[in-house]
Order: structure tokens, then sequence, then C-alpha cells
């Protein structure tokens, strides 16, 4: 690690003053990983060099990026996006880590920096769409919507008892709202509506009538974008990196560096920006608005969806390793031309100059609508489709339909989003198995033992550590004594493993599954074995039931990848994790299979890259759940021996915390008890 060397104009101080400065200001203290991580990035911008940083629990990672991110925006004119994966964070980011960073800092700083918040155009209120630009879902039309600048009062947004607030009634105070919002981002919508409402009020950046809208100049997703485009610093979300990473790079404002908190998950979330799907759906809904909006002809693509519907309907549930079958093939490459044929006969009607009369809204979405169809079917229709994963998926609530995913996204990312862009990337969980390779070639950096010409593709990984003691504070226990686990939700010696765990910890468990089956049956089981409340995942809305969980001490809740990441809760409520088996990915994904042909054909070792990188990530965030602060104490209990037992064990037990471990059961039995002010047994 290099220091700074002296002070840039204007006598600015250096970063790591600047951090003393912002920790003063929220009331916390010094801490090495977060001075270091701060250091670090700062070196990183200024060098241009792509950096990946580790930063455990506790480290306070918000603020080792923001403060060096502020100001290298000010001093060096040079806009920063930084990126967060879920809204939560994204939310504690923009409206008060930045806010009180920038605050702190900007007496020291030549000017005060300018943030702001950017995300998807649909989550903002269109007000040409609110105001009848475009048709409604026919239900919207059961009531009379309220006259423009006439407010409405709406009562109770939901009624007692169990009976939500039906559609019709969303609608309304969605109109109502539309009135008096200031910002018209869905997320200041509180109560909120469901997403066929929100559809009644938004529309998609295809269907946007761009600078031809009467109400450009209000338009919230504009008003945002410009914001956007004039500031120092910009929050978004991995969705709208996912969006410019496939080919839309118009959808971020211009700027040279890209901070991405909660990295682990990117090229998942850029892998599904860049999945698309065909189904009968899909094409119906794509001739009904043309019909409907643009009052064309669609026999040729209704015929092309008939053989579509019946070829599909046949089709093996699954991966097509080889690509799609030919009758299958030719069947969408049918759908393709007669989308491509529909387009010419879609275009919304152009005004005559002068023209007051608003733009065709109908006809617009009915537009890219059918782009969109053709844009799907004929990336699924080519001859080389090497470069993409397709499967057909049977769904539970829907018809059947193909999807197409890209095989790799590090290329997307390499040149998406780093080609002309420094990358900060950093999250508590990076390393796997004590490495940076992995992570950082699934983002598009080669490895730093190839020589590469291009010096965008230089990085440096580092983990500045955790404050935490984990030997101290956390033991890690392996049931190596239980059988490996096999195809039933859980077996009886699971069971009681878990009965005993959970009677030494006094309830205060979170249970971690590799299915929803899973954690439903041992839920059932440990109702009926056990007198603390126990939750299970889909027995409320997730936000309510993580609430009740710490609220209520002795409370258990069960559940699967949802609670695998972002749970935080600390203190007494969570002494105990338990996990059921190594969450390998299922051997049906068809995207992780088809990643792990490749890294096979190609002479890698496919189970290690993929399977194993993807249980260790899992692991290591499943276990980072529970010591949450310097005070925590508790035990992860894993009751898959094969962690203890097979060689890869060791691999998947370096990506997680540094705990005591042990496979004795009465140990961690012991220490709950302990913990917990039971009598030892």
């Amino acid at each position: 690690m290099t220091s700074q060397a002296g002070r840039d104009a204007f006598d600015i101080p250096l970063v790591a003053e600047l951090l003393d400065v912002a920790v003063a200001a929220l009331g916390g203290g010094r801490r090495e990983g977060q001075r270091r991580m701060v250091v670090e990035v700062d070196e990183a911008l200024n060098a241009k060099r792509h950096l990946l940083v580790q930063a455990g629990t506790g480290t306070g990672k918000s603020l080792g990026y923001l403060v060096p991110a502020v100001r290298h925006a000010v001093v060096k004119n040079e806009t920063v996006i930084v990126s967060t994966a879920t809204l939560a964070l994204q939310r504690q980011v923009i409206t008060r880590d930045l806010p009180l960073v920038a605050e702190a800092i900007a007496p020291l700083l030549p000017r005060p920096p300018a943030i702001a918040l950017l995300k998807g155009l649909h989550n903002y209120l269109c007000l040409q769409k609110a105001g009848g630009g475009y048709p409604v879902d026919p239900g919207a039309a059961l009531f009379e919507l309220p006259e423009e600048g006439k407010v409405v009062s709406t009562g109770s947004t939901t009624e007692s008892g169990d009976e939500k607030e039906s559609f019709v009634d969303q609608v309304r105070r969605l109109h109502v709202w539309a009135q008096e919002t200031d910002t018209g981002d869905r997320d200041d919508l509180v109560p909120g509506v469901t997403d066929r409402a929100w559809r009644q009020v938004s529309v998609t950046a295809m269907e946007c009538l761009g600078g031809r809208c009467p109400k450009v100049i209000e338009c919230f997703g504009e008003r945002a974008r410009s914001k956007a485009r004039e500031a120092d610093v910009v929050v978004t979300n991995h969705a709208m990196l996912g969006i410019a990473a496939s080919g839309s790079p118009g959808v971020l404002p211009e700027h040279g560096i890209v901070i991405v908190d909660e990295a682990h998950e990117l090229s998942d979330r850029v892998t599904s920006a860049a999945t698309v799907e065909l189904s009968l759906t899909s094409i119906d809904h794509a001739a009904r608005l043309a019909r409907r909006h643009a009052a064309a002809e669609t026999s040729a693509l209704d015929a092309a969806a008939v053989t579509f519907g019946d070829l599909i309907a046949q089709a093996t549930e699954g991966l097509f390793p080889l690509g799609l079958p030919d009758e299958l093939r030719e069947a969408v490459a049918d759908v393709r031309d007669a989308a491509r044929e529909l387009l010419t006969r879609v275009k919304p009607e152009t005004k005559e100059k002068g023209s007051t009369e608003a733009p065709d809204g109908g006809g617009k979405m009915a537009q890219s609508a059918v782009l969109l169809l053709f844009e799907t079917a004929e990336r699924m229709a080519a001859q080389d489709t090497s470069a993409d994963v397709l499967w057909c998926e049977r769904p539970h609530d829907g018809p059947s339909r193909l999807a197409a995913a890209p095989l790799n996204v590090a290329g997307l990312i390499r040149h998406g989003l780093l080609a002309e862009a420094t990358g900060v990337f950093t999250s508590a969980t990076l390393s796997l198995g004590g490495k940076f390779d992995a992570i950082a070639g699934s983002l598009g950096l080669p490895r730093n033992d190839k020589e590469d010409d291009d010096s965008t593709a230089r990085w440096v990984g580092i983990d500045v550590g955790s404050p935490f003691d984990y030997p101290g504070q956390g033991i890690l226990y392996v049931a190596k004594h239980l059988p490996p686990p096999g195809r039933e939700p859980a077996t009886e010696d699971q069971l009681d493993e878990i009965t005993e765990l959970i009677k030494a910890a006094g309830g205060r468990t979170l249970g971690l599954f590799s299915s929803r089956r899973a954690a439903d049956a041992v839920a059932e089981a440990m109702r009926e074995r056990l007198d603390f409340p126990i939750y299970a995942q889909g027995d409320d809305q997730l936000p309510t039931l993580i609430g009740r969980f710490a609220a209520e001490p002795e409370s258990c809740l069960f559940g699967t990848i949802s609670l695998w990441q972002g749970v935080d809760v600390p203190g007494d409520a969570c002494r105990l994790i338990i996990i059921d088996r190594i969450p390998f990915p299922r051997p049906d994904d068809p995207v992780r299979s088809a990643r792990t042909r490749a890294v096979e054909k190609a002479g890698g070792n496919g189970f290690m890259q993929i399977s194993a990188a993807h249980a260790a990530l899992m692991l290591a965030q499943g276990s980072g759940r529970l010591i949450r602060t310097n005070t925590d104490r508790g035990v992860v209990a894993v009751l898959d021996p094969r962690l203890a037992t097979k060689r890869y064990g060791a691999y998947l037990t370096r990506s997680m915390p540094e705990f005591w471990r042990t496979t004795d059961p009465s140990v961690p039995r012991a220490a709950l008890r302990r913990l917990n002010g039971q009598p030892q047994v």
C-alpha cells in the first residue's frame, strides 16, 4: 500500500483526514479496516486501477468508499457511480450515509458535492399515462379518475381485518398521489401498491414517448436523469448496471468511476438483465396490442404463434445443450419474421409539425411490444447461439416458455461497464477459498499472472478484515456424525439434531435451508416438538417475519435464499444459525449447468469453478448473519458432514468467517446453554 504524497490544490485534506471528519460527524470511532479501505480506494481512483475490497461486517465499508468517492468527484471533476444490490442499502446510502458524508466534508473541498439517485424509468410515475395519455388496464376503468388539479380523499389505504386494498382503490390512490408527489418515485409511496396497479401509471423505457411527450418538462424520470447528469456522485442499483452492460450505456450519465457495493451479486444481476423469454403469452400480447392500438393485421404472427405454441408444449423441459431443436428453431424464426414485418405497420402516428395533439401512447406500447418480441426471437433463432444458454421452462403459474441467458457475462461487464471507467468492487464476501481470482474473473478482470497489454484490466484485491473477534465470538459446528443429505427434505437424525440445538439456544434460531420444501418440513416438525414460536418463509411478508424474529427473543425463523443475505438481526435474538446442507446450485439450473459444461470443455474443473464457488459464496453470506456487532455470540451449525469429510470442504470453510471450529455435538450445545443461562447437562 502506498500513501498519498502531499496535498492537492486548495490545500485539500488527505482522504484519511476527511474520513476522520466524516466519522466524527456520524458519532463513530476509528476503525483500522475502514481507514485502510479509504486510502486504498483513493489510490485506485487516482491510479485508474480496478480494486476488489473484501470488508467484513462491522468495517463500515459505506464510508470506506463514499469519502474517497466524494473527494475524487469534486477534486477531479469526474462523476462517480455508486451501485448497490438491495433497495435497503440503496435507501441507506442516498438518504443517510452519502448526505452526511457530503455535508461533513464539504467545507474542506473546493465546492459542495452534488448527489443524485437514479433508477429505471418504470420506477417513476408517468404523468402522461396517469393523465390518460396511454391505454390502461380495463379493470382500471371501473371508476372515474379525479379531474386534473382536483384532489379526492381516499380515506384509509387498507381495510380492517384481513381484507386488502382492492386493485381499483390502489389505482385511485395512485392518481391522487400523482397530483401530490414531488418525486414520482415508487419507493416514496407509502403504503405501496401491487405491480399490476403500478403498471397503470408507469411505462418502460421502450414505451416512453421521450422528447415528444407533452409532459416531458414535468416528467419525474427525466428530472431524475437530468439531475444525475449534473451530479458528482450518482447512486443507482445493479439492475441499472446490468442494463448498461447489456448494451444500453445511455441509461447511466457519463462517468469515470463505478463503485459496486455488494459486488458478489453483480454477475447474477447482469445475467438477469440480459435474460429474455419467449412464450405464447408474450406473442399474443404483442399481437393484441398491434391490433388494438395500431389497427394492424396480425394473421402471419397469429399463425406463427399457433405453431410455436404446439411445439413448446411438446418440448423437453430443461437445457438445450446443443441449441434449439430444428423444428422449434424454425418456429421461432417464423415468429421473428412475422414480428419484423409487423414492425413496419405499428409505428406510432406522426403528428403534423406544430400540432398540440399528444403522441399516440397506445401505438408506442404496441411498437415496443412487437420490437421486444422481434429482438427476442431473433436472438433465439440465430444459427450461432454459442454465446447463449437456451432452455425450456414449465412454471406452475403460467405457460411453457423458452428462455435465453448469456453463457458468460464477464465480457459484458468488462466492455459494457469498465471499458472507459475504473471499477471498485466491495463486499463482505469477495474472496473465495482465500483468493480473489474467481470473483475477478466473473467481473471480466483476467488473472493477474497473465500478460495483458490492456491497462484497463489491471486489478488489485485486498481484505481489510473485520473488527470482530470471530474465533472468540462464534463457533462453526459441522455435524460430521450425520449421514450425507439425500433427496428427502429432512431426516429424523437431522430433526433430532435441530431440536437439541434449538433447545440449547432457547429458540433464537435462524434456519437457512436449501429448499422451500425443507424449510417448511422442518418448521412443521419443530412446531410439534418445541414450544418456541416458529416462523417460516411464506407465513407473511419477509420484512414482517424478520421484524417478529428480531422482536421475539425465543422465536425461530426458517427460510431459503432470501434469508441467506441481507438479514441483519444483532443481539440475543439470533444466537444460532442452522444450515441444512452445502448450498450447491440445483443440478437442473440451466445457466450454471451450461457454464459448468463450458468450463470442463475448456479443460477446467467445472464443479470447483461453478458449483463450489457458488456454495462458498452462499456459506460466507449465510454464516455472516451470526455476528453483527462486537457483543454478539453464537453458533453456526452446518448439518452436512461433507463440509468436514470432502476435499472441497477446506475450500468452502476458508470463505467463511474464522469461527472456532468443532465436529463434537456437545460443544455447541454447551456453549449455547451458557449463553442462554441454562444449567449444563
